[in-house]
């Protein structure tokens, strides 16, 4: 056996291992708790089938998203896509606004964004007979389905990492978008995170709507004030509404 297909058959075995007495193992994982702009998105799957020759085919490169290249995410994205509109897998993708960040903090928001794709999943199988692996080492809050927490579970974990595909791949789509109505923050190269490239727009510019004004509190000053209604953008077109 290959490396690739020896990586994708250890991630299975460590969810077959984790099931105990329980039929399903939802994964979970985020994508964008760091960045200064744009939501935070997460996504939660379970493989409903038998583990099978094309399913390790279709995820033999699965593994934590930050350690793949944006193309190899991109075909896992598809194919995970694909084992979903073949049965074998159910899916969900949620993300948490910039204002519900600001409101309730961006753990907070990640956790609630991690919640809904769970029950989303487990709306869909039979709830009683799942258990959610959660990546990292926070609980969901106020959540009935059975959960424990992974530590670099994306790596672990085959659920989690196909979740953290989703994610990633979700959220950085959405950045490319938004790029193109404010191309000024390079969004499509940094995905909200604060280069030192973004910092320096942000104190020439302003903030956006789209900006984490409590991510912002050492960069913003009088002189470089938070632009609510006003778009920064070469077209000069109205403000884009996401939420």
């Amino acid at each position: 056996m290959n490396k690739k297909l020896s990586k994708i058959h250890e991630l299975f075995e460590f969810d077959k291992t984790n099931r105990k007495d329980s039929y399903y193992i939802i994964g979970t994982d985020e994508a964008g708790r760091g960045p200064g702009a744009g939501p935070v998105f997460a996504a939660a799957v379970c493989f409903v089938s038998d583990i099978d020759d094309e399913i390790c085919e279709k995820l033999s490169v699965l593994n934590d998203s930050k350690q793949l290249t944006e193309k190899k995410r991109e075909e896992l994205f598809e194919n995970i896509k694909e084992l979903e509109k073949s049965g074998k897998c159910v899916c969900s993708i949620q993300e948490g606004s910039v204002s519900q960040i600001d409101k309730i903090n961006i753990l907070n928001t990640s956790l609630d964004c991690m919640k809904r794709s769970c029950e989303s999943v487990a709306g869909k199988i039979d709830m009683q007979k799942a258990k959610v692996l959660v990546d990292g080492n926070r609980l969901i809050k106020n959540f009935s389905i059975p959960q424990t927490t992974i530590v670099k579970g994306d790596s672990k974990s085959a659920a989690i990492a196909a979740a953290s595909i989703l994610a990633k791949v979700s959220r950085d789509r959405l950045m490319e978008k938004l790029a193109k109505e404010y191309p000024q923050y390079h969004w499509e190269k940094n995905k909200g995170y604060l280069s030192a490239e973004h910092i320096e727009a942000i104190k020439t510019y302003g903030a956006t709507k789209l900006h984490r004004k409590k991510f912002l509190r050492n960069i913003l000053t009088v002189t470089n004030p938070v632009l609510e209604n006003k778009k920064i953008s070469k077209t000069n077109e109205s403000q884009l509404s996401l939420f």
